[in-house]
């Protein structure tokens, strides 16, 4: 893999040098934490649906680091994908170690863990390498929906890197936040890891200080799809209730087989149709192919119902 061109070093000036000298008041920004926490349920989602096994994706460190520290601490094991942060005029990083990348293919490709986990430290294939942009485009997307849900955010991709020296978001000497999570998958754990420049979080760190225990919780719109998805899978006994009658008790200990029971019904009486007990519709009954069908005409009305049961009507 050929090395990429080096991309312009992002300069700052003024109040950006004074704050990125004294590093990320992490604990003044509660609502990283929050994003970062769905963003790893998110991703536990995704990656269940790639792969048979399950996928266990969560949030293992978060803290303020020198660019150039966090480099090299990964050089050499892991690859990188830069993305510019349109909203917010600079780029973050995303990036797996190269374990992480050989579990990951294992899985996607059917394994089921039982072969030993490859060791040898390597560069990666052509294979691998797509694999691993499919990854780490599926974190960015959902990175960037839960940071949505506080400010406006694009994350739009621009490479992949193997060599840290060309992963450039901005100056080596300045500080960024970088969040490992660990991804469990096949009974083994690997890494993941995001950066963020310092720059790009003074600029909302407004919006990631907000008290949330003062505020109206705002529902997480993948939960809110998710329980709708699955409520509306859930399933439902219904009935056709052509007629009711009342009987007492010794009517119905007089009751032989052959008995035939009146009823009033006509084929044009309305049919009432139910779900658990619960009156939901009136309809037509009719009849194609030689089966019974129904024609919902109108909704129950609870109240008349109830008032009619009241009065004995």
């Amino acid at each position: 893999m050929e090395p990429s061109p080096q991309a312009p070093e992002i300069r700052y000036d003024g109040p950006e040098r004074l704050l990125d000298s004294a590093g990320v008041s992490l604990e003044r920004m509660p609502m990283l934490h929050v994003i970062f926490d769905r963003m790893a349920t998110q991703c536990s989602e995704s990656l269940r649906q790639l792969s048979t096994a399950p996928a266990f994706v969560t949030v293992n460190s978060m803290k303020a680091e020198r660019i150039g520290n966090i480099l090299e601490s990964f050089e050499g094991h892991a690859v990188v994908a830069l993305a510019h942060a349109l909203s917010w005029d600079t780029r973050v990083m995303f990036g797996l170690e190269n374990g992480l990348v050989f579990n990951l293919l294992e899985a996607l490709f059917g394994g089921d863990g039982s072969e030993l986990p490859q060791v040898e430290n390597r560069s990666l294939t052509n294979i691998e390498l797509r694999v691993a942009q499919k990854i780490l485009d599926l974190v960015s997307r959902n990175l960037q929906t839960c940071f949505s849900s506080v400010v406006p955010t694009r994350f739009k991709f621009e490479r992949l890197e193997t060599r840290m020296d060309f992963a450039v978001i901005a100056p080596r000497n300045n500080f960024a936040v970088i969040t490992k999570l660990n991804i469990r998958l096949l009974g083994r754990t690997g890494e993941l890891f995001i950066v963020i420049p310092q720059a790009a979080l003074t600029l909302i760190r407004q919006n990631l200080s907000r008290d949330l225990s003062n505020e109206v919780s705002v529902p997480d719109p993948f939960w809110s799809k998710q329980i709708h998805s699955e409520v509306g899978r859930a399933e439902v006994a219904v009935r056709a209730v052509i007629e009711e009658e009342g009987f007492t008790l010794g009517d119905i200990a007089d009751l032989q087989v052959g008995h035939i029971l009146q009823l009033q019904a006509t084929p044009r009486s309305r049919v009432k149709l139910e779900g658990n007990s619960e009156p939901l519709f009136w309809c037509q009954l009719g009849q194609a192919e030689g089966r019974y069908t129904l024609r919902i005409e109108d909704f129950v009305d609870g109240e008349q119902e109830f008032l009619d049961d009241l009065l004995g009507r």
